[in-house]
């Protein structure tokens, strides 16, 4: 069985913005895939939400390093699931979302966040509800930053054949 990533959206920003959505989310996929490509106007954490959901429903874990020290992070109990850092300089997140649609299991996030003159860091987010996503948002932590003109988020759909 192969499986094909299709395009679902791309939102390219065409002004500074804290909050980027994707909402009407088919079913119809076994996983989604998000690719954020950007910066924002300061240094911050972000995260991603589910189906609007501001409840304390997530937890995340971190693992990074900046070339000469490590750390590792963890957060329970938070309102989105911490998933990557943004930076002033162009950075790449990559989202990988399991089993999105399935009704029966928690929903579950693995993200690779990459900016060779900061940081790396691998995430896993926790989001503590059986229900099908359908909406996603990604967003500063704290809802101080924006995402810059131009940085630019796409959602795939990864298909079964």
């Amino acid at each position: 069985m192969t499986k094909t990533y299709e395009k679902i959206a791309t939102t390219t920003l065409g002004s500074a913005q804290a909050t980027v959505t994707f909402s009407s989310i088919s079913g119809s996929y076994t996983d989604l895939v998000l690719i954020v490509n950007g910066t924002q106007s300061s240094a911050n954490s972000c995260g991603i939400r589910f189906n609007s959901d501001s409840g304390s429903n997530y937890s995340a874990t971190r693992l990074g390093g900046d070339g000469s020290s490590a750390l590792s992070n963890r957060w329970s109990n938070t309102n989105m699931g911490y998933t990557f850092i943004q930076y002033t300089s162009e950075n790449t997140t990559i989202f990988n979302i399991m089993n999105y649609s399935n009704t029966t299991t928690y929903k579950t996030v693995l993200s690779r966040f990459n900016n060779a003159a900061n940081f790396v860091a691998a995430y896993v987010a926790l989001w503590r509800s059986t229900a099908a996503i359908t909406s996603l948002s990604v967003q500063d932590v704290d809802g101080t930053t924006n995402f810059a003109i131009g940085s630019t988020f796409t959602l795939y759909g990864i298909k079964a054949e």
